[in-house]
């Protein structure tokens, strides 16, 4: 027999309290990769405690650099003795965030070698921007069924490079790979998320030179190489929407802290919308949420960034099933990430799905059901209806959310909920 770990959550009312924000785990997994391309000790401040760190702390070392926590939510990495470009495949199978180390090693190396990477299955999510960006730069890919290898023989060279569709991930890898290229490179139809302009102001802190960093052209001028520094990893806008709907789906009063409004404006857009009481206090980087009332229904349209945020919509759509009338989310990221839907609809949801729409009509009442964390948000937006849901609710697959949320049985035991982790047969 073999044991699994379950999330357990039970109905208790409002959650009352304050919660801290970690650091954005979208933040430090890039930042971590371009410590590769230090020549100086780094450190990082504000590292969330996740499995996905974990697995980002373990490809560094298998390429010989140097990583030690100097505190609990500190690292301090030394990549002057990285020798190898090839990172293990089985590695690269945890998380789809560790293709973000090609970039880093082609400019240190002119070489890398990996494998297509894994991560939560919520649709196609093609790296072929990412390798186009690199051919752009000088590099010459190859694919087979078992790797994929950049090889820059000459050197890489800076270039204009149009980006589709604004991919964060493409955005990312290319910036560090074009920061040690001859020339100037410019990134067209960049990303904007707040995690790009935070890795942008960690390589320039290294020597790196940047320019247009959240806006829609990237200008990077290369350099002979880059520094050790350090670097506090921006709060985590995802893990503090969550929060903020934990307050509004439990009709529950909230703080906040540790967050930067500015990064989640559609998201409190949307709550004031249906009802919510929001009250930004910006000098300190707090956020307060309360209501004592069934919200009003609402539309999201996820968009990429400044847009109302994908990662944020199964959470948003867990709050819509107990809002007073029918709601709607249309879907434009990413074409597989309604899996959620059928695991609320086990705990008395009503919502219909056609193509990347979904029509929500709020109930009166959730019941608590066996379902399981079909990927990281998803797992979210579950545990936010098991809040609120009559009975007792069994969340399987928690290696999900383990990934993406820091401390997360600590920090809702402390606003009052009844949230347990079990092992079960």
């Amino acid at each position: 027999m073999v044991n699994k770990e379950i999330l357990l959550v039970r109905d208790n009312g409002p959650l009352r309290g304050e919660v801290s924000i970690s650091g954005a785990k979208n933040s430090a997994l890039p930042i971590l990769a371009a410590s590769i391309l230090a020549t100086e000790e780094v450190i990082l401040d504000e590292v969330p405690k996740l499995k996905d760190i974990e697995v980002m702390v373990e490809i560094l070392r298998s390429l010989n650099a140097k990583v030690e926590y100097i505190s609990d939510t500190s690292l301090k990495i030394d990549a002057s003795k990285v020798d190898k470009y090839e990172t293990p495949f089985e590695l690269m199978d945890k998380m789809r965030a560790s293709f973000i180390v090609m970039g880093p090693l082609l400019a240190r190396f002119g070489h890398a070698i990996t494998k297509a990477p894994g991560g939560c299955n919520i649709g196609k999510r093609p790296i072929d921007l990412h390798l186009k960006g690199f051919e752009s730069l000088g590099a010459n890919t190859t694919m087979n069924h078992e790797e994929i290898s950049s090889l820059a023989k000459c050197g890489l060279k800076g270039d204009v490079i149009y980006l589709d569709f604004p991919s964060v991930g493409a955005t990312e890898n290319i910036m560090m790979a074009a920061c040690l290229a001859e020339g100037e490179t410019v990134i067209e139809n960049a990303a904007k998320e707040p995690e790009i302009v935070d890795l942008a102001s960690f390589l320039s802190k290294m020597g790196a030179d940047i320019i247009g960093a959240g806006t829609s052209n990237i200008i990077i001028k290369g350099v002979e190489k880059l520094k050790g520094t350090r670097h506090t990893i921006v709060p985590d806008r995802i893990e503090a929407a969550t929060y903020m709907l934990a307050a509004a789906i439990t009709k529950g009063d909230i703080l906040v802290k540790n967050v930067i409004g500015s990064h989640i404006r559609p998201v409190i857009a949307k709550l004031i919308e249906m009802g919510t009481h929001v009250e930004e206090i910006d000098d300190e980087d707090m956020i307060r949420v309360r209501t004592d009332k069934r919200l009003k229904p609402t539309t999201i349209k996820t968009l990429p960034y400044p847009g109302f945020p994908t990662d944020v919509q199964s959470q948003f759509m867990a709050l819509m099933t107990v809002c007073n009338g029918e709601s709607s989310v249309v879907e434009t990221v990413f074409e597989n990430r309604f899996m959620h839907v059928d695991e609320l609809k086990k705990m008395g949801a009503v919502i219909v799905t056609e193509g990347n729409r979904a029509a929500i009509v709020g109930v009166d009442k959730l019941h608590g059901a066996e379902v399981k964390a079909t990927d990281l948000r998803a797992g979210a937006a579950l545990i936010l209806a098991g809040l609120v849901a009559e009975g007792e609710t069994m969340i399987s697959d928690i290696y999900h959310i383990d990934r993406g949320y820091s401390d997360l049985i600590k920090k809702f035991t402390n606003l009052g909920a009844k949230i347990e982790r079990k092992q079960v047969i």
